[in-house]
Parts: C-alpha cells; structure tokens; sequence
C-alpha cells in the first residue's frame, strides 16, 4: 500500500511541476517574443535619435560658420572705420548690411539647431522607456528560469509581475506615451 501512496504522491508533484512548468513556458514564450518586437522597436529610435543629433550637430556648425565670418567682417568694418581711406563709408556700410544679414541667419539657425536638441531629448524619453521594458523582461526571463527549477509558485507571480511592469513600459514607448522613470534611468545609465 506505501508503494501506491508513494506513486501517488510523486504523480501529484509532477502534475503540479509540470503546470507550474507550462506556466514558466507560455510566459517566457511572451515575454521573450515582447522583447524582441521592443528590441527592434528601440533599434529605429535610437537611429532617429542619431540622425537628430546629427542635424544639430551639423546646424551648430553652420551657425559657428556664420558667426566666424561675421566677426570677421566686424574687424573689417573696425578697420575701415579707424583708416578712413577715401570711400570707406560705402564699404562699411555694404559690411554691416552683410554683418545683419548674418545676425538673422544666425537666429534661424539656432532656432533649427534647438528644435534637433528638442527632437533629441523627446525621442530618448522613449528610448529609456525601451531600456527600462529590456531590463525589467531580462529580470523576468531570468526569475522564469530559477521558477522552474525551484517550483515556487510565489516566484512565479513575482516573476510576472516583472514581466507585466517591462511589458507596460514597452507598450507605452510604442504608443508614445510617456512613462519616464528618472531614477530608473539613472541606475540604468
């Protein structure tokens, strides 16, 4: 009779092993699948948050060049102004109209640039968001993994929780809405 109770008793614990098994399986299987469409997800943000910065970069630079040949002017036009040789008045004049012309291309370009900076700084809220969904499915995964050998039943929902906390990260950053953690990201950076 201890034989038959003891097969029994063995039966049970596998059957409860391998639902708590199945369970690890369906959710590694979704979290995993969840990470991978994030991963590519966050691969394009990170490209336009390149190319943003990229534009600013390049809009910085033009503004630097415009700043460079106005103040080369403005030493000519200082100059013309202390050698006051015959027609100066004409030159200095035709200078400061160009100087001008370069102070309002300048404030466009810096307006240009400060948009890209903008653009840059909105694009990696969800770039973190993305950074943030990795970890906490990394975190999960791993949990997953000591659930089926440990056969916790409290680990398992801990582990899903985790999951679920990455997972709504993620959809947040797919669907634009902003879910940014500063501390998180901070410990993460």
């Amino acid at each position: 009779m201890s034989d038959l109770s003891d097969t029994i008793q063995e039966s049970t614990e596998h059957a409860r092993e391998s639902k708590i098994n199945a369970k690890v399986a369906v959710w590694v299987a979704l979290t995993a699948t969840f990470m991978a469409l994030c991963n590519v997800k966050d691969g394009n943000v990170v490209q336009a948050m390149s190319q943003a910065q990229a534009h600013s970069i390049d809009a910085w630079s033009y503004y630097q060049a415009k700043s460079t040949k106005q103040a080369i002017l403005e030493n000519a036009v200082d100059l013309l102004k202390a050698q006051k040789t015959p027609g100066y008045e004409d030159l200095v004049q035709k200078d400061e109209q160009k100087i001008a012309s370069y102070e309002k291309e300048k404030g466009e370009i810096k307006k240009l640039a400060e948009g890209f900076e903008k653009e840059y700084e909105a694009i990696n809220v969800f770039d973190d968001q993305f950074d943030m969904t990795d970890a906490f499915l990394s975190i999960a995964i791993a949990m997953f993994g000591i659930t089926a050998l440990t056969q916790k039943k409290w680990l398992l929902y801990f582990a899903s929780s985790i999951a679920v906390l990455g997972m709504i990260f993620g959809l947040t950053a797919f669907l634009h809405i902003s879910l940014h953690s500063d501390l998180i990201s901070k410990i993460l950076g």
